[in-house]
């Protein structure tokens, strides 16, 4: 858990950041992450010493060689626990001279380095932090948290992830936590079933999903075939920002997810046959850019809906890879449900028609704010390549738990809890709720009928107060003895004005 104190220790550090020029809250971010991922690999290397000894045998995976540096330094003095305790002009010089470039450069050769996806992701790292007392103040309070539970190396990362949402324009990398909450809990991901986010950014969905596994399957840890498939097989995420991917790894790394595959990829330009009907679950917020040229967009893709939609590309993605019976929840702009276009229309037919689709989730248009006011859905859906859809639920969610406006400030009720409730009885006593409730089920033959339309207001019926008005005379009357009041009031108000 972290404190306020912490908090406030990470809060300074960010201030010291932006004071010494560094305002891409992107790049403090990632200046932070290699200082933990520094502590993190002497962590390693400390676990395989005591192994050692323990069993007196030699050192096998150690992170750190023997012997000296490129530049003539000591490997031993690039370790976390040497590192930090030199003074702030030589910690300065050592970090920018011999640990950075062992980051960079070294770590991802070794045969026996840190097994992890963010090691590659380390070769385009630039060392930007601006003076010795700035990464002296970081390394004294990176130091000083006790990071040895999962939970608070996690919620560590996670606070500065939420530093992102009230950054202005790159605020958009980050789904909000609770509603990525919502989607996992509804997709519910299972041990042994590899979950993708083709648009994954800081992994926020992919870190969630982990979270959300371990939760709920006691043994998935212990078990050595699940343990094995979580670390390595099950987290896949894709980005085209080095950047992103960093963070992304990191964050992953810190959540106790020891070798995701984050790998470096524009979506909608690549798609590989491998990666065809490969994942059991897609959870994703993918970027609504509006448009995009044909000459970057994979042929496969172009042959499902022809269009430059990006959120109807990534939506043809999806059903690509899934696998038949693989389930999929996806932020979408509310023009995915009720565009007029062929793409449109195509795209939502495919849905309906030839898979299956399970909800549509209207959120809020301040969910995203303060950096954008869209107005979002989510959908659920099943890929089946055979149809199936009978019913689709739909839910207006009126309040997320926080205010719409651009503080977002924290309330006492959330309709969310309420979504996960009524969705698991979608197939039961939601099928008989009115059309007048917050959530309700449409048959497949009224969306067809409707043009395969998806928008919530389609088929939601409102209720109208009955309200009895007086007859024209009765009005006409008040208002004569309304003028009357008046004009008496005024004679009144000159008698005492002569008076």
């Amino acid at each position: 858990m972290i404190t306020g104190e912490i908090k406030s220790q990470v809060d300074k550090v960010w201030n010291t950041f932006w004071s010494g020029g560094i305002s891409n809250p992107l790049e403090v971010i990632e200046q932070i992450t290699y200082l933990l991922f520094l502590k993190r690999l002497d962590e390693n290397h400390t676990r395989e010493e005591k192994r050692a000894n323990l069993l007196n045998q030699p050192l096998q995976n150690s992170v750190f060689p023997s012997g000296l540096d490129p530049m003539g330094r000591p490997y031993a003095d690039l370790r976390w626990s040497r590192f930090k305790d030199f003074s702030q002009t030589e910690m300065y010089t050592v970090f920018s001279q011999n640990v950075f470039p062992f980051l960079r450069n070294e770590l991802p050769k070794l045969a026996n380095g840190e097994d992890s996806t963010y090691s590659t992701h380390m070769k385009d790292a630039q060392f930007k932090i601006p003076n010795a007392g700035v990464l002296k103040q970081v390394v004294d309070i990176v130091d000083s948290i006790n990071m040895d539970g999962k939970d608070t190396k996690g919620d560590l990362y996670e606070y500065m992830l939420s530093k992102l949402a009230s950054a202005g324009t790159n605020g958009q990398f980050r789904t909000p936590r609770h509603i990525i909450d919502l989607m996992v809990a509804m997709t519910a991901p299972k041990p042994l079933e590899a979950i993708c986010d083709p648009a994954s950014g800081t992994c926020g969905f992919l870190v969630q999903a982990g979270e959300y596994l371990r939760k709920n399957n006691t043994h998935l840890l212990t078990n050595d075939e699940t343990s094995k498939f979580f670390h390595n097989h099950q987290f896949h995420g894709f980005d085209f920002d080095s950047t992103m991917l960093r963070i992304g790894s990191m964050n992953m790394l810190l959540h106790g997810v020891e070798n995701p595959d984050i790998s470096y990829r524009d979506s909608l330009a690549n798609l590989h046959e491998s990666e065809e009907e490969k994942y059991n679950v897609i959870l994703a917020n993918p970027p609504f850019a509006g448009s995009l040229d044909y000459d970057n967009v994979a042929k496969d893709l172009l042959s499902v809906v022809k269009t430059k939609k990006t959120e109807l590309l990534f939506l043809a993605l999806f059903i690509k890879l899934l696998k038949p019976g693989g389930r999929a929840a996806v932020i979408v702009p509310d023009g995915v449900l009720f565009g007029s276009t062929n793409a449109h229309k195509q795209l939502r037919r495919m849905l309906v028609e030839d898979h299956k689709l399970d909800a549509v989730v209207k959120l809020p248009s301040g969910v995203f704010k303060p950096y954008a006011g869209v107005s979002t859905a989510v959908l659920f859906f099943t890929k089946t390549n055979s149809g199936g859809t009978d019913n689709v639920w739909f839910y207006d969610v009126k309040s997320d738990g926080f205010s719409l406006d651009d503080k977002r400030t924290p309330l006492g009720t959330s309709d969310l809890p309420d979504v996960l409730a009524r969705w698991n009885e979608r197939t039961t006593a939601e099928l008989t709720r009115a059309r007048t409730e917050q959530s309700f089920c449409v048959p497949l033959s009224e969306i067809v009928e409707n043009d395969y339309d998806l928008s919530l207001n389609r088929y939601k019926e409102i209720e109208h107060a009955d309200i009895e008005l007086a007859e024209p005379a009765e009005i006409l009357a008040a208002l004569d003895e309304l003028e009357d009041e008046i004009s008496r009031g005024t004679t009144e108000l000159k008698d005492l004005l002569v008076g």
